[in-house]
């Protein structure tokens, strides 16, 4: 039963719920891809779907816009797939459980995948409705843009006949996109062996923390988990003896981690010595990040006496060490924009394996020469420490252009309807129209979207009446793109 179906506008979540309840997280795209493909032919429009899952639907013009030149309209197939601890979903098989409170729908204990699948929704409602007026359209899907925009690097750009690029990945209503950071993966891993010991188990668990999108939340200072069990393993170590049995954290390089799990063997006298370890940095915590992480907690749970396979203790003190020392958050903000992040990075994962201790990073700067500096201090940390490096998603920024005919046009217009001026703005988030204008180098690019709160979190949540309102403005901008 459709739970979107009297929302405004009808078309745009009517297929955002179609989407919703197909999984399309980063490297499962090709259910949706599928899905529009499927699409495409039901409306008799012509496609491409290439072997990465990417879509390309084409529409002609309507009536009166025939000699216009295309459009292209973007966004992304996959979701950051995140959920609750103790939510029954499996996000690899399941749809999600789409709930309403009050202006917002929301997931039921996951991500929404409002990013991006409201641009889905957007150009898939642009494509059916043949009352619209507008330009020929060329409406492009890429896939796991979330894992390092990869669809778009891999898609031929050359079938594309439009130079003016509507980017719908953006989460925040009245601010226009017009460049953004690039960045990669790094991933680090320590080889590991372990031994076994007999003593009291517990469980330490880091819950309650925010997290939230790396590159447009990162300057909110929110507490990282992956980081903090870090800091909560060297204090415990600072005091008394333990091992190591059982590490993770964070699920996606590019969420901030809100949660993180430790097992640890102790002896069996050391139980209060514990608890009150951990209490007390639990307070500390709590008061240093009250404003960001206000439910922060630490949860220690006694298991029982065990014999469990723990870290040796030289790849236990690596791991800390590392944990310790590797750069997280704001590196640099820039000098030239107001309260723009230039250089970040963000410990998403971490999991220890049978074979290793894997740490994944995102990398941001809109400078190209911080990024690979930054890459190479984590490159330089974790080989000094016996492990190995290695990147992946490499992507490039946006720089700003001062002359934008489609910005100013959209300027012009969102003023007309709305009566206020938008923002137009930088991001510290990589954004696929740095890959387009790599392989279209005039391609006039723009980004936005209607409003987001805690994307790739599972409090992300999705306004109604912005949806409504960048939707008549879509529209608007159609109309006037002759």
């Amino acid at each position: 039963m459709s739970k979107l179906s009297q929302l405004e506008p009808q078309s745009v979540f009517y297929y955002f719920e179609k989407i919703a309840g197909i999984p399309h997280g980063s490297g499962n795209t090709k259910a949706i891809s599928d899905y529009c493909v499927e699409f495409a032919k039901e409306h008799n429009l012509r496609y491409i779907q290439d072997e990465s899952n990417n879509v390309i639907i084409f529409k002609e013009a309507s009536a009166g816009y025939e000699d216009a030149k295309p459009v292209v309209l973007q966004g992304h197939l996959d979701m950051v797939c995140v959920k609750d601890a103790d939510a029954d979903i499996d996000m690899e098989k399941d749809g999600l459980d789409l709930q309403i409170d009050g202006d917002y729908v929301y997931a039921k204990g996951t991500t929404l995948g409002g990013d991006d699948g409201i641009a889905v929704a957007y150009c898939l409602a642009v494509l059916a409705d043949n009352t619209l007026a507008h330009p020929p359209i060329e409406a492009v899907f890429t896939t796991d843009e979330e894992i390092g925009l990869l669809g778009a690097a891999d898609l031929d750009a050359s079938v594309l006949q439009g130079r003016k690029l509507i980017n719908l990945d953006s989460e925040e209503e009245g601010i226009f996109l017009t460049s953004c950071a690039g960045g990669l993966t790094a991933t680090c891993s320590l080889p590991v062996r372990y031994r076994e010991q007999t003593g009291l188990v517990y469980e330490l668990k880091i819950k309650g923390l925010l997290g939230g999108h790396s590159g447009i939340e990162i300057h909110k200072e929110r507490l990282n988990a992956n980081k903090l069990m870090g800091r909560l393993l060297y204090t415990v170590g600072d005091e008394m003896e333990f091992s190591l049995a059982a590490l993770n954290g964070g699920v996606k390089d590019n969420a901030i981690p809100s949660s993180a799990r430790a097992t640890l063997v102790i002896e069996e006298g050391e139980a209060e010595h514990l608890e009150s370890v951990v209490t007390r940095l639990e307070k500390i915590v709590q008061h240093e990040y009250k404003s960001s992480d206000p439910d922060l907690e630490i949860e220690i749970k006694k298991i029982g006496t065990d014999t469990k396979k723990v870290l040796n203790l030289k790849n236990q003190e690596c791991v800390v060490f590392f944990l310790m020392h590797a750069p997280n958050g704001v590196i640099r903000w820039s000098m030239d924009i107001e309260g723009l992040v230039q250089t970040s990075l963000n410990l998403g994962i971490m999991e220890l394996t049978g074979e290793c201790c894997k740490f994944s990073f995102a990398v941001r700067s809109s400078v190209e020469t911080e990024k690979i500096f930054l890459a190479q201090k984590l490159q330089y940390l974790i080989e000094f420490l016996g492990g190995v490096y290695e990147e992946s998603g490499d992507y490039p920024g946006w720089e700003f252009r001062k002359e934008s005919p489609l910005r100013d046009m959209m300027v012009r217009t969102y003023e007309d309807l709305f009566g206020k001026k938008p923002a137009v703005e930088a991001v510290h988030a990589g954004l696929e129209c740095g890959v387009f204008i790599g392989k279209i180098p005039d391609m006039d690019c723009i980004s936005l979207g209607p409003d987001m709160l805690h994307v790739h979190s599972p409090q992300e949540k999705l306004s109604i009446s912005s949806t409504k309102r960048m939707w008549d403005f879509l529209v608007e901008v159609l109309k006037n793109c002759r």
